[in-house]
């Protein structure tokens, strides 16, 4: 019998991991692992494109863990500039630049596109999506042609953070949003305290704005269109959000879950209505997750998961036993020196779960107030009224402030109620905390609304 034969379409993080744990497991007498990227790079950190554009990091080879001649000299055929374009289930095979390669276990890893609305289709240059470092460096080196406007469309987390990395470029910036507020995935009030930070950066915040389209000049963007009115640009950048990169996977009639990404299994295998397909594994941003709070499925792209993904398919292809349970929505950013974090549910979340909750909000402080360096934070909790489960948290404000989101994220992740919480037994030293921190605070005061 000859080598087990795994096929890798998807040459970044979830991906990449999965190769890689596989190899670990299996000698390469035993599997031949080859990978396709349809781009030119591979496992590179595409959270830190808007650090690059803004200057803060080098790149693009700064943001690369391993390169494809680091992979081939662990057995692993990597081949970038390689679309795979078909997959026959029933053969066990995959077309790949007009040709056919055999497999024995297949994991996609296609991640995610952003989304385009019609509009963005126009062939002239200036407008940009940021989910690859190709896309950042083509971004790259349309400001170094020197601009002097641009819109950023789409106010989530990659939204703002362009905007932010543009206006350090020197550009007047200006950030469009549909809805009421930036970064709709906290509470409107918390959205209420980025919008007034970004707005005092010097980015003009548009809310409420819904874009129509774009006009060109000469081959080039130099407009956007808005039921607001225009706004001039000589780049427009897109931070509408992504979906799944799964169309590759409908032809081949893969089942798709109900949020259109893959749904897997807890070992990462691709299942649909009729079970397990054999063979076949999916991991990162193509898939479909749940969400460990609301017990619903969600697809929440974040190279955290899909390195987390990766790493249990390859486990397991090489004969290991690993899961991969779920999320429970932690995210976390910066505005310059604003910092945004959540994790769990938000309150239109929980309410859309059907939980019953109080809600809690306070202010603090990063360290002792008296303390060289304190700043104010607010830290706003969910939690559910019969139980006192911490539900949610969410978290605004500076130096230090953001990743306190983490003790919150562990208590959600073991179901711990808010006043259990009050009892931890955090760090304290002036440098670092008040002697009661905001966590415990913002736990005692969700308590006293129980």
């Amino acid at each position: 019998m000859g080598r087990v034969r795994l096929i890798v379409i998807g040459g970044d993080a979830a991906g990449m991991s999965a190769a890689s744990q596989a190899r670990r497991r299996l000698g390469s007498g035993d599997l031949k692992i080859t990978a396709f990227e349809r781009g030119e790079y591979t496992s590179y950190s595409a959270c830190g494109i808007p650090y690059w554009v803004g200057g803060l990091v080098d790149g693009p080879g700064d943001l690369i863990a391993r390169d494809p001649a680091t992979f081939r000299e662990s057995g692993i055929e990597v081949h970038t500039g390689h679309e795979v374009t078909g997959i026959d289930l029933a053969a066990r095979t995959v077309t790949v630049n007009g040709r056919t390669e055999s497999f024995d276990h297949l994991v996609y890893a296609a991640g995610a596109t952003p989304i385009r609305p019609p509009w963005a289709g126009t062939p002239a240059g200036g407008v940009f999506g940021v989910q690859t470092l190709g896309d950042g460096a083509a971004l790259q080196q349309w400001l170094d042609g020197g601009r002097d406007s641009a819109v950023v469309i789409g106010a989530g987390y990659i939204g703002v953070e362009m905007a932010e990395a543009l206006q350090r470029r020197g550009l007047r910036v200006t950030l469009v949003e549909r809805s009421g507020q930036p970064m709709s995935t906290i509470d409107p009030d918390m959205g209420a305290l980025v919008a007034d930070s970004v707005r005092k950066l010097g980015i003009e915040l548009r809310t409420g704005v819904t874009v129509q389209g774009l006009e060109t000049s000469g081959g080039r963007v130099s407009a956007v269109v808005t039921d607001d009115g225009v706004l001039p640009a000589d780049v427009v950048v897109l931070g509408l959000g992504v979906r799944p990169n799964t169309a590759l996977a409908d032809a081949a009639g893969l089942p798709l879950g109900v949020t259109g990404a893959l749904a897997t299994d807890l070992g990462q295998r691709v299942t649909g209505p009729d079970g397990i397909v054999e063979g076949v594994w999916a991991a990162g941003d193509c898939t479909q997750v749940t969400h460990l709070v609301s017990g619903r499925p969600a697809h929440v792209p974040l190279g955290t998961h899909a390195n987390k993904q990766g790493r249990v398919a390859g486990i397991n292809i090489g004969g290991g036993y690993a899961t991969f349970p779920g999320v429970i929505g932690t995210a976390i950013t910066k505005i310059c020196d604003l910092e945004v974090a959540r994790t769990g549910l938000s309150s239109k979340e929980a309410e859309a779960a059907g939980f019953r909750f109080v809600t809690a909000t306070v202010e603090s402080t990063n360290r002792a107030g008296y303390f060289p360096g304190a700043v104010p934070m607010t830290v706003k909790l969910i939690a559910e009224k019969d139980t006192g489960l911490l539900l949610g948290a969410q978290i605004v404000g500076r130096t230090e402030a953001a990743k306190r989101i983490d003790a919150f994220a562990v208590a959600v992740w073991n179901r711990m109620t808010v006043t259990e919480m009050t009892a931890l037994d955090l760090g304290y030293a002036p440098p670092y905390a008040p002697v009661w921190d905001p966590v415990l605070i913002a736990a005692r005061k969700a308590g006293d609304a129980l």
